[in-house]
């Protein structure tokens, strides 16, 4: 993982252009973007953390806390919904007292709402890490989620 000041560096010109693409660099080498990498940022292009933390918080591809070991996408497109996604969703921050854009205290569990995972056929969907889980529901998540609590153990 590189150093905010070394990320920073290679953005020489400090001009509001490279606002988006330094926040998406530090998000892909970190994670996410903390708060200590806004302040870096503002002082870095001489702009206010309340403008750099404006346009992060309207672009929803940036996230302010990192992800779970285990990240979870909910498919929200419009076939997941039609078949019940909004009761997947509902049960997932049941399950794990989180909400989505949130990541469980223990680290273990991070939720993500996504427009579409591009897997209609198995609707509704939800991918952790990359592996897809069809035909999700209510009792079925809570099965899943013990899954990855017993594969983390």
């Amino acid at each position: 993982m590189k150093a905010l000041n070394e990320i920073v560096k290679n953005y020489p010109g400090k001009t509001r252009d490279n606002l988006i693409p330094l926040l998406q660099e530090i998000q892909n080498n970190q994670g996410y973007l903390s708060k200590e990498s806004i302040v870096e940022v503002g002082k870095y292009l001489n702009l206010p953390t309340s403008k750099i933390f404006g346009v992060a918080t309207f672009y929803n591809q940036f996230r302010f806390q990192p992800l779970g070991k285990f990240h979870i996408q909910v498919c929200r497109g419009t076939a997941c919904h039609v078949l019940g996604s909004a009761t997947v969703l509902q049960e997932l921050e049941k399950h794990l007292h989180i909400k989505a854009g949130q990541t469980t205290r223990d680290g273990f569990f991070s939720i993500e709402v996504v427009a579409c995972i591009g897997a209609c056929g198995l609707a509704p969907v939800i991918c952790v890490n990359g592996n897809f889980h069809a035909g999700v529901t209510a009792t079925s998540i809570k099965e899943i989620i013990e899954k990855y609590k017993t594969q983390e153990a």
